[in-house]
């Protein structure tokens, strides 16, 4: 089963960034295969259930596959995995940093914890939103986390810098787009200061201007995207208090997406 959750191609990719075991000089019982712990973390994100129903088929348990998904993300496993694949995709040619698109969805937070707020679309229940800058073609390029009340304004600089340094052939890494569009939410002098201050030249739609139905001609990526992180089951309600883990589900997701383009481009 963890054959079927991860594949030799992904599991390839992510092996190598994986920490060593760490020493036991005192002994102890076998460390839990990595791969199987992986298949584990996999399967709730996509399935959505609580870690304590994970199917004894996977060989881990869910408290197992709870820390090596926490230690995983402090070691920086999942942020390297998501520039390693966009690296795939920009040496096949299929990372257009000619546009990007950038756009934010709030979701419930069951219990509370960081990066949480009073969702004032969802009678003012706790929410964490979701932002999101996607290349031309939807490929999740950076993501951040916020409450679910805080402006998308405020967060238009915090998810552009989110975006990794993708090499590509010689020179120096890239990570801005030449373009960014955004709806009406981002329509403030700031934000498109920040874009220039990036050298980022600002699409933003402006309120009581531009016409409503043209203004999704080129940020309907970022909104497919949105849809597909939605299809991973444990990212459409977060339920972890800790920010980290619901920061390192939404992560993982990404890097999966970004995989989905290299089996179709690659």
């Amino acid at each position: 089963m963890a054959k079927a959750l991860v594949p030799y191609a992904l599991w390839a990719v992510i092996e190598p960034l994986l920490p060593s075991e760490p020493a036991k000089p005192r002994g102890g019982r076998p460390r839990v295969d990595d791969r199987a712990a992986l298949a584990g973390i996999i399967f709730v994100l996509r399935s959505g259930i609580p870690w304590e129903m994970l199917p004894s088929e996977i060989g881990c348990s869910g408290m197992t596959c709870w820390r090596r998904l926490r230690d995983w993300q402090a070691a920086g496993v999942w942020m390297r995995l998501h520039r390693i694949l966009l690296e795939r995709l920009a040496d096949a040619d299929k990372l257009d940093w000619s546009r990007a698109a950038l756009d934010s969805s709030s979701i419930a937070a069951k219990r509370g914890g960081a990066a949480t707020g009073p969702n004032p679309t969802d009678r003012g229940k706790p929410g964490t939103k979701r932002h999101v800058v996607v290349d031309k073609a939807g490929t999740p390029l950076g993501i951040s986390l916020s409450g679910a009340n805080r402006h998308d304004s405020l967060m238009l600089a915090p998810t552009l810098d989110a975006v990794p340094p993708v090499r590509h052939g010689r020179g120096r890494p890239r990570r801005r787009p030449d373009k960014l569009h955004a709806d009406k939410a981002y329509d403030h002098r700031r934000c498109r200061a920040e874009c220039r201050q990036r050298s980022i030249t600002p699409r933003i739609a402006r309120r009581g201007v531009d016409i409503s139905e043209r203004l999704g001609r080129y940020r309907w990526v970022v909104e497919r995207t949105l849809a597909w992180l939605n299809r991973f089951r444990r990212l459409t309600i977060r339920y972890e208090r800790r920010e980290d883990i619901h920061l390192a589900f939404t992560t993982l997701g990404c890097a999966l997406i970004c995989f989905n383009q290299c089996k179709r481009f690659c």
